[in-house]
């Protein structure tokens, strides 16, 4: 049987696209040390030209919209492409921030308190700040990791922030003062804690992704209590939304010693110096063998879809 080609998929058309292509071009070539590999730039929210089921398995580095909601995963299985990572139900609900803390709060997972609300209807400033202080996070429920995130640390700062919001669906929340953190895992078992220290104290879109302006340290340098709580609650949050093969989960450690739920991240940045390869590094996997590992279990499905295939 000849062995299955890894089909990386970049780009997109979601405000993450440079990002992804950087993840793409990271790990086709991290995959090509195991695996007959193939890199495709996505430019539409369809399936790029060229994918064959019968060959292909797909390894998507895309973010954002399309990429993480559970639309490529979508018109993939409904082409009958293998592919790694989250099927599409569990892409949607990790995509949905509020879906996300209903499905992890029910299993006992903490998150910040919070509301939801539609834009033409946002709530005023002086009423989230007496619900959750003067210090609200305010972010796009739908939308990429970071993106339109905004910390507010007075009312009227809160005034001014809200007065952008003019569409959409967004998520209001108290602000967890503390360390954060995140975890890395593997067909649902936990790597390493790794813990992020953005100089500006927010960890938003600019802080990940310019050089410089924030520290990693992995592992943690947290109790072992504190770690083992982080992946024993990285892996119910990941269960309980239905992921699949491997995903990244980030929390806010208070200061007061409790965890706080921020997100799953279903298609984690793929760069090797990207948090998920941190966190395979403090198990002892590099960023090759991680590639090798986190597609295996699609090699698996395909081998067992196509048993009669030469």
């Amino acid at each position: 049987m000849n062995a299955p080609i890894i089909a990386v998929l970049a780009g997109g058309t979601s405000p993450e696209r440079e990002v992804s292509l950087g993840s793409g071009k990271a790990a086709a070539l991290a995959m090509a040390y195991t695996h007959p590999t193939q890199f495709f730039t996505v430019e539409a929210d369809a399936l790029p030209e060229g994918l064959d089921p019968a060959r292909h398995i797909v390894f998507s580095t895309l973010h954002g919209i399309f990429g993480e909601d559970g639309g490529m995963q979508r018109l993939l299985e409904s082409a009958g492409v293998a592919y790694a990572g989250c099927d599409a139900k569990g892409s949607d609900v990790c995509f949905d921030k509020w879906r996300t803390r209903q499905c992890v709060s029910a299993q006992g997972v903490q998150v910040a308190p919070g509301r939801l609300f539609q834009a033409p209807a946002k709530p005023a400033a002086a009423a989230l700040t007496a619900e959750f202080g003067e210090q609200v996070v305010l972010k796009p429920n739908r939308q990429g990791s970071s993106v339109g995130l905004q910390v507010t640390t007075s009312q009227a700062g809160l005034e001014v922030a809200l007065g952008g919001i003019r569409q959409g669906e967004w998520i209001a929340e108290k602000r967890i003062l503390g360390r954060e953190l995140t975890v890395g895992l593997l067909r649902g078992r936990a790597m390493g804690v790794v813990e992020i220290v953005p100089k500006s104290g927010v960890f938003d879109y600019t802080s990940k992704y310019t050089k410089g302006l924030t520290e990693y340290f992995a592992p943690a340098q947290i109790s072992a209590e504190l770690a083992a709580a982080a992946r024993t609650a990285a892996e119910t949050a990941f269960a309980a939304c239905g992921c699949r093969d491997y995903a990244r989960v980030d929390f806010m450690l208070s200061n007061d010693g409790e965890l706080y739920l921020l997100e799953i991240n279903t298609l984690p940045g793929m760069k090797e110096t990207s948090l998920l390869p941190m966190s395979a590094r403090c198990v002892g996997l590099d960023f090759i063998a991680l590639c090798r590992e986190l597609v295996a279990p699609a090699v698996e499905r395909f081998a067992l879809a196509r048993p009669l295939r030469k």
